[in-house]
């Protein structure tokens, strides 16, 4: 039998409504300022798509409604459009081509780059998702739509949050749906989810670039299985996300300290053995076939430390030390180790218990590297964010939770915090 929707209550609805109408201002910002031009076109198509959101939400049963216009005006309409007109950042012609590079030469590095946009500052795995376009070519509109890596990467994003959805969704004994409740609090977290899609956080990036999407899924995916006891699984996707970035691999840490609180030493060796040696096996070819390129552009460029200058130079603290000189360069490193340590004895001493305390302790580990380091992009921030709140809207529903080294199953589950609440925090 079918649930009907339920009639939010009237100061329910206004902070629905409110949370679109700043987003439709927000987004609304771009075309009028000096953004990049798809960051403009987003700005157009988002800011009607969250308005007519804010509007709809006004209704009794407006939510899913208001979610379904957000996600038409702030992912479908934009994305739609530069596909179709080709508007994109850089990001993704550099994936399109590492793609490329892979197919005809097995490694995604050209081996002497003659200007920024030719460097590739990914590992190799971030290729992947090039691939298509190195299949299909460009001859053609239905080629060059269905080879954009932007689609790949979305398609992967989502793919991982779905499965990190039917992961957490399972309590102890079973799916946990037999519950009194359970239909409407199931709809309640979708609306949420995609509400969180739909929001600039995910909707921007993954309809201009692209890049770090996959990265997002990954990891927390790695998280929700590390959260419920599957060592191969966890480390079968802390690998993927580690042969795209090397920004991912302090989550190989907190992944094995949550492994290791919730199915004991035994699972968190498996999935660290898992997560390392699958790392290994993705990057060693091309870091066999060509070392200094993959050195020089991978670990170098971002750094700041390369023969090209990042363009990422957003004015962070590490940005600003490393601006000094040589002095403040070596400055920022030291702070940014000094925080990558005080985030590992954490891990030690008071290791994460589920999957929002993990999330938690990547994402300011995650924080604090992008702070600190000698270069980096505000638009960084958004992978902790994500994960913070994803971990909010997923987790905790059925799971059981332990506590210094017991578990307690809670007596009533915890319902996916309301998506207003978990933006006003941002």
């Amino acid at each position: 039998m079918l649930t009907p929707p339920t009639q939010l209550p009237w100061k329910h609805r206004l902070s629905w409504s409110g949370v679109w109408l700043a987003a439709s201002v927000w987004a609304g910002v771009f075309p009028l300022v000096a953004a990049p031009a798809p960051h403009r076109v987003w700005g157009a198509c988002a800011a009607v798509g969250y308005l007519c959101a804010a509007v709809a939400a006004l209704w009794p049963r407006g939510r899913g409604p208001s979610v379904a216009l957000a996600l038409t005006g702030a992912v479908a309409v934009p994305l739609l459009v530069l596909l179709v007109g080709g508007g994109a950042q850089s990001e993704v012609g550099v994936i399109e081509r590492s793609g490329v590079l892979t197919l005809h030469q097995a490694t995604p590095y050209l081996p002497e780059p003659r200007a920024v946009l030719d460097v590739t500052p990914y590992l190799p795995g971030m290729a992947v998702f090039g691939l298509p376009r190195a299949v299909l070519g460009d001859s053609g509109w239905l080629p060059r739509l269905l080879g954009d890596a932007r689609l790949w990467c979305a398609a992967a994003s989502l793919g991982c949050l779905w499965a990190a959805h039917r992961t957490t969704r399972r309590g102890p004994g079973g799916r946990g749906f037999g519950r009194p409740g359970a239909a409407r609090r199931g709809t309640a977290r979708r609306d949420a989810v995609g509400a969180f899609v739909a929001s600039p956080v995910m909707a921007l990036p993954l309809c201009v670039s692209g890049v770090d999407l996959p990265l997002i899924g990954l990891l927390f995916l790695a998280l929700a299985y590390a959260a419920r006891r599957r060592p191969v699984a966890a480390g079968l996707a802390l690998a993927a996300a580690c042969s795209m970035k090397w920004t991912a691999w302090p989550a190989v840490a907190v992944a094995v300290a949550l492994l290791a609180q919730r199915g004991g030493t035994r699972a968190a060796v498996r999935g660290a053995a898992v997560a390392v040696a699958s790392t290994v096996l993705l990057v060693l070819p091309s870091a066999l076939l060509s070392p200094g390129p993959l050195w020089q552009q991978v670990f170098a460029f971002p750094t700041g430390r390369g023969p090209w200058e990042t363009p990422a130079a957003s004015p962070l603290p590490g940005r600003l030390l490393a601006d000094l000189g040589p002095a403040g360069w070596y400055a920022a490193v030291a702070l940014l180790l000094a925080g990558g340590l005080a985030v590992a004895v954490s891990l030690v001493l008071r290791p994460p218990y589920g999957l929002v305390s993990a999330a938690d302790r990547l994402a300011v580990g995650l924080c604090v590297a992008f702070l600190l380091a000698p270069a980096g992009r505000f638009g960084y921030l958004a992978l902790p964010v994500a994960l913070a709140v994803l971990a909010r809207l997923m987790g905790g529903v059925s799971g059981a939770e332990p506590v210094r080294g017991r578990v307690v199953r809670s007596s009533r589950p915890t319902l996916p915090a309301p998506v207003p609440a978990a933006w006003g925090g941002r």
